[in-house]
């Protein structure tokens, strides 16, 4: 609260908390921590499924990998009118950013990148709703593109902890997502970065995870919670107990007191009924709509769970 740092061992020592008073606990001092850093205002994000399946990688979790045999859509990067209209549906749902998101490795296509380029400049241009992207590994021509555009954040997962990575990814390195966060901090775009929990990780893994983070100096944290997909590695991995997620959260915001912590995928299925809780345990943002293969729920609920807790959601740049 005074703008110390949590150190690893105290950070040990919190997670050997265990038990619904403990957790509770956890909860109430990591909301005092959103309030001093973040105050009461909720920042509410939107997506859209610019480019899906076909996915060479194989990562675990993804519907959209083609090593995998799932039911996720297949089609090419949307036109520049379908997206801008994604992007102003988003805004019309009180959603401040609007991230493209591209399936694949990387988008090497000059003319798709183009494409992406012309739909940031238009909606910069407009000033209504904040551009975001997340198109796989980038080189400093693609990032310095990208912010002459009017890119001002860019989203790219670490996914899980270093040393659980290996698990669920194996054709691209975990130093390559890094090396992407690092060309993109180079051009000084804001960095979107986080993962998904209930991959079969463990409790220190996840705190691995929160201070590899804090040290790539990440501004925006997406927590998901694995949705497991038919016909993926994770198939009929069951959900992690809401109470958990709560506490890892709550972990995550003594960690990083500073960032924007925002819950994203699968918070439906995970949370169940304790999704505005999320908000207690330190989040201070959250993915609203639809997410890219599976559906979230109407955002005029979340608007409403947030301003019943006597919050803020943020309905401007």
């Amino acid at each position: 609260m005074d703008g110390g740092a949590l150190t690893q061992a105290m950070a040990g020592r919190l997670n050997e908390m265990k038990g619904p008073e403990a957790i509770f606990d956890l909860i109430y001092w990591a909301n005092k921590i959103r309030q001093k850093f973040k105050g009461e205002t909720i920042d509410l994000c939107a997506i859209v499924n610019a480019k899906s399946g076909r996915c060479s990688e194989d990562c675990a979790f993804c519907a959209q990998s083609s090593w995998y045999p799932t039911e996720a859509p297949n089609y090419p990067l949307l036109e520049t009118d379908e997206l801008l209209d994604s992007a102003h549906k988003a805004f019309e749902n009180k959603a401040g950013r609007f991230g493209i998101v591209t399936s694949g490795r990387s988008l090497s296509c000059p003319k798709e990148l183009d494409r992406v380029c012309q739909v940031i400049s238009v909606l910069s241009a407009e000033g209504q709703i904040s551009p975001c992207a997340s198109l796989g590994l980038l080189t400093p021509d693609m990032v310095k593109a990208l912010k002459l555009a009017g890119l001002t954040s860019y989203h790219h997962n670490i996914e899980t902890a270093p040393s659980f990575y290996p698990s669920i990814c194996t054709t691209h390195s975990f130093e390559a997502r890094v090396k992407t966060i690092q060309v993109a901090k180079e051009e000084g775009l804001r960095i979107c970065s986080g993962g998904i929990f209930g991959l079969g990780e463990t409790m220190e893994q996840r705190l691995e995870m929160a201070f590899t983070l804090r040290e790539l100096r990440v501004d925006s944290i997406p927590m998901n919670f694995l949705n497991s997909i038919p016909g993926t590695p994770l198939e009929g991995r069951p959900p992690l107990p809401p109470l958990e997620l709560l506490k890892v959260i709550a972990l995550f915001r003594f960690v990083l007191p500073r960032a924007d912590i925002r819950t994203c995928g699968g918070r439906e299925k995970g949370l169940r009924t304790l999704q505005p809780l999320m908000y207690m345990a330190g989040c201070n943002g959250t993915m609203i709509g639809n997410y890219l293969t599976t559906e979230g729920r109407n955002p005029k609920v979340d608007i409403q769970e947030i301003r019943d807790l006597g919050l803020l959601p943020r309905l401007s740049l």
